[in-house]
């Protein structure tokens, strides 16, 4: 069931989505089960729906946007997508700045929902992207997300995914985290929900490794197989918010394998719910035996036809 509350100064609505799934997977006989949070299946297909969401309406609650105001984000993907979507519901504008390169699937996306898409020299980077989306904002006379920084970014982890889990897993207790590491807003967020609630939970780095193939690799990514896995980008993450983390190394090529198998086992997945199964996996044999592991399906498949990952089925 899903929830809307009206916003007095123009009657719209904000539309509040329903829980996603948490679902124990064990793909093979002798493999640890993984309890994994489908959140591939929110509205626009990611888990970044949920900062999106939390976001915009906090702002808006704060009175720093209105109807028609614009919204940007440096973002490759998955929260310009989220954030499009949320603007499309709530009427405002919104710029997603990224470098070029991105799939056609992300920007035919943000597009349709009627957002707008500033691409920049792969040269200039995230880092470009980040400092060229403040700026529009301000230009534009609207407010930039930067979900790189922004502490409402782990916070909606903190408040809403950290607490569904916890409300639909056998026992409510969670002995390790496993996530990738993009804007650091899911694992930060997760933890410090599990913890706060009186988990000991070990928080899980997972992190692509590039398997030595000849490929260009986006600025300050691992891996440019694993899109939206970076170092170096966040400042939301960090090891003192963290304590006792456990760092997995992935190979990149594991990780791809690992998601086709996971689609293969019917869950429409992107590669980075491979990089976290796959570390979940690894981190099993760290863990006490019969540790209860989570870990999240961030994105959906669609948005990655053009990719390599389908490239066998082309």
């Amino acid at each position: 069931m899903t929830v809307t509350r009206n916003f007095p100064e123009d009657g719209r609505y904000f539309q509040r989505m329903a829980p996603t799934p948490l679902v124990p997977v064990q793909l093979e006989l002798g493999q640890p089960q993984i309890w994994c949070k489908l959140e591939f299946l929110n509205p626009s297909g990611s888990t970044k729906d949920r900062i999106a969401r939390y976001m915009l309406e906090k702002a808006w609650r704060q009175g720093q946007i209105r109807s028609g105001s614009w919204v940007t984000e440096a973002s490759s993907g998955s929260t310009s997508l989220a954030l499009a979507l949320a603007c499309a519901q709530l009427d405002l504008r919104f710029l997603a700045v990224m470098p070029e390169g991105v799939s056609n699937e992300r920007l035919l996306g943000i597009r349709a929902y009627g957002g707008e898409v500033l691409s920049l020299p792969k040269a200039e980077g995230m880092a470009g992207a980040i400092g060229r989306a403040s700026a529009e904002a301000q230009q534009r006379g609207g407010i930039c997300t930067r979900q790189f920084e922004n502490p409402d970014n782990p916070e909606a982890h903190r408040l809403w995914t950290a607490q569904e889990i916890l409300a639909q897993l056998p026992g409510s207790h969670i002995d390790a985290v496993v996530s990738g590491v993009g804007t650091g807003g899911t694992l930060v967020g997760l933890y410090e929900g599990f913890t706060h609630s009186g988990c000991q939970t070990t928080p899980v780095l997972a992190r692509p490794i590039n398997h030595g193939l000849i490929n260009e690799l986006e600025c300050c990514s691992f891996s440019s197989r694993i899109p939206g896995v970076m170092d170096g980008m966040s400042h939301i993450f960090s090891h003192e918010r963290l304590p006792g983390l456990l760092e997995i190394a992935v190979d990149d090529e594991l990780a791809l394998n690992t998601t086709r198998l996971l689609i293969h086992h019917g869950f429409p997945v992107g590669p980075s719910s491979g990089l976290n199964f796959a570390a979940a996996r690894l981190a099993a044999a760290q863990l006490p035996r019969d540790a209860c592991i989570v870990t999240v399906f961030p994105d959906r498949m669609e948005r990655y036809f053009s990719t390599e990952l389908f490239q066998q089925f082309r």
